[in-house]
């Protein structure tokens, strides 16, 4: 294979894929930690057999997580198979399906105090390092944002003036304007005058006690800490309570409260979707049917509609 070692293919997989536009972030750091997996066997190809000891080597090898390992092996292989064709493409289904959609934890307004009072104890206590968790993971709760969009976001983009944010560089390459609530206006401008005392490196909003950029991985390192202190498990489908869990909560409490106002479902659903961002507006119609709350006050409210009750 041109005498390349895999991590100098991955390299070079990474930089042509970024050249046209895929930012691979996340999925270009498992794949080098799959080049470093195969160079380990002593292989200089992929072979089934070497995808299927990955796919295993997982930290929790479920069905749901081998399939998507496999998932993200398989461009990377076919890639490998146009200049040797020795390299093997796993089957796509190897596994099973690689999207199966599970139930994510959904805080309450108590653990989300909890979680909030948590952070604002982080050391070191008198640094911007504690507000600026507690402002982050607040944001996220009463807003909706990916966590990848809240970090980068820059201190140019939080209006306050008119109580919006700009978030750039979206999941899908679009920008979007983002209201935001009084009470989050109020605790972004206390950390932005927290965070230009103490100075920076960077014009990212969220910044480490050093100055610089917060990096996600750090981030999810205290998330998780902050939850095992807390003494919390999951609910749901997943085995740990996930940052994005906050941006679900979220949008399910947001349909939740609009049902119960009796707030007529398709616009303020399309509105909704706009607001964080899906592309698909079947994205936010998930919640009505995965959610129980939310299914059982859907079902009440067409039971009410066919026996012709005016209030449904």
């Amino acid at each position: 294979m041109n005498g390349r070692s895999m991590t100098a293919q991955v390299e070079r997989y990474l930089t042509l894929r970024r050249a046209v536009g895929f930012e691979l972030g996340i999925a270009g750091r498992q794949l080098m930690q799959f080049a470093r997996f195969v160079e380990s066997t002593g292989s200089t190809l992929v072979t089934l057999e070497i995808a299927v000891a990955w796919a295993n080597a997982g930290r929790d090898p479920t069905p749901l997580s081998r399939a998507r390992r496999i998932e993200l092996i398989r461009p990377f292989a076919r890639f490998l198979q146009q200049l040797d064709e020795n390299n093997e493409v796993p089957d796509r289904n190897l596994f099973g399906p690689a999207h199966r959609r599970l139930t994510p934890h959904i805080f309450s307004d108590s653990e989300l105090e909890q979680l909030l009072a948590q952070a604002a104890d982080l050391p070191p206590t008198k640094s911007v390092w504690p507000i600026g968790y507690q402002t982050l993971f607040g944001l996220i709760a009463s807003t909706g944002l990916r966590l990848g969009e809240a970090l980068r976001l820059e201190i140019k983009d939080i209006d306050s003036v008119d109580g919006r944010l700009l978030v750039r560089r979206t999941k899908f390459r679009k920008s979007r304007w983002v209201p935001l609530h009084p009470t989050v206006v109020d605790r972004l401008e206390r950390y932005r005058m927290l965070r230009s005392q103490r100075g920076g490196f960077t014009e990212r909003f969220f910044v480490d006690p050093a100055g610089n950029a917060l990096d996600a991985n750090r981030v999810d390192y205290v998330f998780k800490k902050l939850c095992s202190t807390l003494g919390w498990q999951a609910r749901g489908g997943h085995p740990f309570i996930r940052i994005t869990d906050l941006r679900h909560s979220f949008i399910t409490h947001t349909l939740a409260h609009w049902q119960a106002q009796g707030a007529g479902t398709d616009q303020f659903t399309l509105a909704l979707s706009t607001y964080v961002g899906h592309t698909k507006i079947t994205d936010t119609y998930w919640y009505l049917t995965a959610m129980p709350e939310l299914l059982q006050t859907a079902n009440d409210r067409f039971e009410g509609f066919a026996q012709g009750d005016d209030h449904g």
